[in-house]
């Protein structure tokens, strides 16, 4: 059975005039009605039998904004680039906090009023910046959570540690407990409560006393990073959680740990379509890899 047709699509077949970008402008300035209701969705499925008309002459509403840089979307996910220092979710279900989630609803409440569904598919920490996914849609939703479970996502970040790697490149394959112990979590020890984890790292640049990693998780444990980095003895720059006591200072200072969610790349789950988005690194985290840079004896490790 052939899907019915996108509004914008549909809007288009009657106005040949309208570009793609056109279409969809006008739709989100709520020039467009479906069935004498106006709508604002330009993805929205248009079922057959029902009265499209656009009115150019209607005062433009306001436009829908997102209060976070938007990577992607679709009628089906949104990503978006996180800040350092805002939470993704919220602490406790219903709590009254500033979160990339609580932003991305008011936007989609505001582009999609009849269906403003937002689904949470994964997590970063608050001091953690870069790429974070939300689904549209309850069906979108349960296949992401299916790429995710299946690690048929990839995920990179870019790290700064403390001290040096003994090995260019390597792997961390040890469970991390599912308990907290004074806001921390940690590789388990036999027989406590743990979930596999796995994640691998490579040098991209050694500096005095520290290092800038390229990390690529193999599964999607909360804390996973900062926790297998830290049993490594290569504490993130700026991680006071996970920093082992009688370090010595660090070479350079960071006032949140230096973690970067660089990648997300994953076949589109309805579409198909591969997609590979990319953040650049934050201000703080490009200052403090400037000052590593200037430290004497940095060395830059090129692998393929």
């Amino acid at each position: 059975m052939t899907a019915p047709p996108r509004l914008d699509l549909a809007l288009i077949r009657i106005h040949p005039e309208l570009s793609r970008r056109k279409a969809r402008e006008v739709i989100e300035k709520g020039q467009v009605s479906l069935d004498g209701t106006t709508v604002r969705e330009p993805g929205r499925r248009m079922e057959k039998g029902s009265a499209l008309a656009w009115d150019p002459h209607r005062k433009a509403l306001p436009r829908a904004r997102l209060s976070l840089p938007l990577l992607h979307q679709d009628e089906h996910l949104l990503i978006v680039d996180k800040p350092a220092g805002l939470l993704a979710v919220p602490t406790a279900p219903g709590a009254a906090e500033d979160t990339a989630l609580a932003r991305v609803q008011e936007y989609v409440r505001h582009l999609r009023p009849r269906d403003p569904y937002v689904g949470v598919v994964h997590r970063i920490d608050r001091d953690t910046s870069g790429v974070l996914a939300f689904a549209l849609t309850r069906d979108a939703r349960q296949a992401l959570r299916t790429l995710f479970r299946e690690h048929r996502i990839e995920r990179r970040y870019l790290a700064l540690v403390q001290g040096q790697p003994r090995q260019e490149q390597g792997s961390v394959d040890l469970p991390i407990r599912d308990t907290y112990r004074a806001g921390r979590r940690g590789v388990a020890r036999a027989g406590e409560s743990a979930r596999p984890a796995l994640t691998h790292y490579r040098v991209l640049e050694r500096f005095p006393g520290a290092a800038l990693l390229e990390v690529e998780l193999g599964t999607g444990r909360q804390h996973q990073v900062r926790a297998h980095l830290a049993h490594l003895g290569l504490p993130l720059l700026g991680d006071l959680a996970y920093r082992p006591p009688g370090l010595p200072p660090p070479p350079v200072p960071a006032r949140r740990h230096m973690l970067h969610a660089r990648r997300l790349a994953l076949v589109h789950p309805v579409t198909g379509r591969r997609l590979s988005l990319d953040s650049e690194p934050p201000p703080d985290f490009a200052r403090a890899l400037a000052a590593l840079r200037s430290l004497p004896g940095g060395r830059p490790v090129r692998l393929g």
